[in-house]
């Protein structure tokens, strides 16, 4: 799995990278986790607000740090889909 956390580097942008190490760290899992802070490469996924996430190639959430219990059951779903 494969998860992004896209946005320039401002508060909620590093928010929401932060919430997604702590998840995966409750989860007990190994993910490559990446923070994209090109505006080319974000505007390539069509995304016009952030941050965003996205998760093996998809965009998953745009414009908000959701709580940390949604974002537990996003991360939770796209494992459950990799078999």
């Amino acid at each position: 799995m494969d998860i992004k956390v896209m946005g320039a580097g401002c508060a909620k942008c590093n928010k929401l990278e932060q919430m997604v190490m702590e998840v995966l760290a409750d989860l007990n899992e190994r993910v490559n986790v990446s923070h994209v802070r090109d505006f080319k490469e974000i505007a390539s996924y069509g995304i016009l607000r952030t941050p965003a996430l996205i998760i093996n190639g998809q965009v998953k959430l745009t414009g908000m740090v959701p709580p940390k219990e949604k974002l537990k059951e996003i991360i939770t779903s796209e494992m459950t889909k990799r078999g």
